[in-house]
């Protein structure tokens, strides 16, 4: 967290082409650097293990990992996805998560360049891995995560919001409350995790913007949803994380949000 901090401070303020690919090749290997971070945070919060005891070790056999092993994606790839000690199968959960944060990294910049909207969009990116690989391991949102993250949102939200303070207001407060309804009516059909972690991603986004999010993760969520039941690779009423849906449409919308509402209010007039 405090190195996505220290890192925008000291981004150069210029915008030249020659700037942004360097500035963009920077964010990218730390997000790489990063993302193997958030997965072992993703992994082990949960479960309440110590992120920084024991050191990083295979699952499978428990033997520590060497820093040859601990290369962002190349090592995954080099040992083709299996453990060099007892030849285990390694999770592609992890080079997925350090790729997508290094990709999210440059898309965030690349968006919203030299801004503090950068750096709330790069914290939404490290908020969204971390739930991620949480929720899809053990479809478990930890509060501890959301804690972590919350007073950094507010204090953000509080000194840059994006129009009106009340409409993140009432952002979080319509993002938490759909939620909540949902969870009533269906008794329980949705954890109290995503209440919360949409409560906070309404702060963020906003009244305006947490509207297509939803939008977007029920579209996505019923698509992959279908897909797997439709290959069989769930049963019918199997429950599956609804956090990633969440995070990726409000991740959408925090980039596209006021292009999408512009879109669908032209289609009126």
């Amino acid at each position: 967290m405090s190195l996505v901090l220290i890192s925008f401070y000291y981004l150069p303020k210029e915008s030249d082409l020659q700037m942004t690919l360097f500035i963009s090749s920077y964010l990218f290997i730390l997000g790489l650097i990063l993302g193997s971070f958030y997965n072992v945070v993703g992994l082990r919060v949960p479960v309440r293990e110590s992120i920084v005891h024991p050191p990083s070790r295979c699952p499978s056999c428990e033997t520590r990992l060497k820093p040859f092993d601990l290369i962002p994606v190349i090592s995954y790839l080099l040992s083709r996805g299996k453990c060099r000690h007892c030849c285990s199968r390694v999770s592609p959960l992890y080079p997925l998560g350090e790729l997508a944060t290094g990709l999210l990294f440059v898309w965030i910049y690349l968006n919203f360049g030299n801004s503090w909207e950068t750096l709330t969009g790069l914290l939404l990116v490290s908020l969204s891995v971390m739930i991620t690989v949480s929720d899809l391991k053990y479809m478990l949102i930890p509060n501890r995560i959301l804690l972590v993250f919350t007073p950094f949102f507010l204090v953000l939200r509080l000194l840059y919001p994006l129009e009106s303070i009340w409409l993140h207001f009432w952002g979080a407060i319509a993002g938490g409350g759909v939620l909540l309804f949902i969870v009533v009516i269906t008794r329980g059909g949705m954890g109290s995790g995503d209440v919360k972690l949409f409560c906070l991603l309404g702060w963020v986004l906003g009244l305006y913007n947490i509207i297509p999010a939803f939008i977007i993760a029920c579209l996505i969520g019923s698509v992959v949803g279908g897909g797997l039941m439709l290959f069989k690779l769930i049963k019918p009423k199997q429950p599956i994380p609804f956090g990633p849906f969440l995070l990726i449409g409000s991740l959408l919308s925090f980039t596209f949000g006021s292009t999408i509402i512009s879109f669908y209010l032209s289609i009126f007039n």
